[in-house]
């Protein structure tokens, strides 16, 4: 239910099971992280991750679990989480478009992905109050953070859900668009990026996780940039973009990090 695509340096990856709205068993997991290896593989500069269908994700799979014998701490640390920080650690700008449901499991593949645009009418939340479980793959830790501890809570206890445009307007993600837009963008946005200083933009996302986790004060985030604009100093894309500038023309980048 996995596919990938590959043209020139930007892969596609693609949930693609719509049936049921996308949602993924352990072996669908497997293959997803099947997919990000091999275009890890293939050293693609940016990935894009979008669903077929209506939604994008509904979570996990649970049409054939046996709430009696299901182990839920075992899929959840033993496959979803791993598969999450090899999604957050893929060596290339990593985009999503998400339209319908983003839900769960789905939630965590958005937030394990570096820009994430929405359809204006997606719907994103904690529906787990119908399941008695809870929100998980990184929900909490999100929602408290953009949305406060109040919304969080309302969102879990009441099972409402945000539509993609609330969810821009709240900040969780970056950019809402009219559904029939969302591939067009994020498609373009991933081929532009693939083009710039790939080992640069990743130089920020390690600095933005070090801030966001270790919550890091202003002059502390300032030490950490003048240390990595010093190891970028050395690299073959800052000579290109301080040639180009000064030559009046588009550089052409590698996104090799020194």
């Amino acid at each position: 239910m996995i596919d990938l695509t590959i043209d020139g340096s930007v892969a596609e990856v693609v949930l693609d099971a719509p049936q049921k709205m996308n949602a993924l068993d352990e072996a669908a997991l497997a293959e997803l992280g099947e997919a990000y290896a091999e275009a890890e593989r293939a050293g693609v500069r940016a990935l894009v991750l979008r669903g077929e269908g209506r939604g994008f994700c509904a979570g996990r799979d649970i049409s054939a679990v046996d709430p009696a014998s299901d182990d839920a701490y075992g899929y959840l640390a033993g496959k979803v989480t791993p598969l999450l920080r090899t999604m957050s650690r893929f060596p290339a700008p990593t985009f999503a478009a998400v339209q319908g449901a983003c839900l769960g499991v789905g939630l965590g593949l958005a937030i394990a992905t570096d820009v994430v645009y929405v359809a204006e009418d997606a719907k994103i939340g904690s529906p787990f109050a119908n399941l008695g479980a809870t929100l998980d793959s990184g929900g909490h830790a999100l929602f408290t953070e953009r949305l406060g501890a109040h919304r969080t809570l309302d969102l879990i206890y009441t099972a409402e859900l945000m539509s993609g445009a609330e969810a821009v307007r709240s900040g969780l993600f970056s950019r809402s668009v009219p559904r029939e837009e969302l591939l067009e963008l994020t498609r373009a946005k991933a081929a532009a990026v693939a083009e710039g200083a790939t080992g640069a933009f990743l130089a920020s996302r390690e600095l933005v996780a070090q801030i966001r986790d270790q919550r890091l004060g202003l002059w502390e985030s300032v030490e950490h940039e003048n240390r990595v604009q010093g190891e970028l100093c050395r690299s073959a894309d800052y000579a290109e973009g301080f040639a180009a500038f000064q030559q009046k023309r588009r550089p052409r980048f590698t996104g090799v990090r020194p």
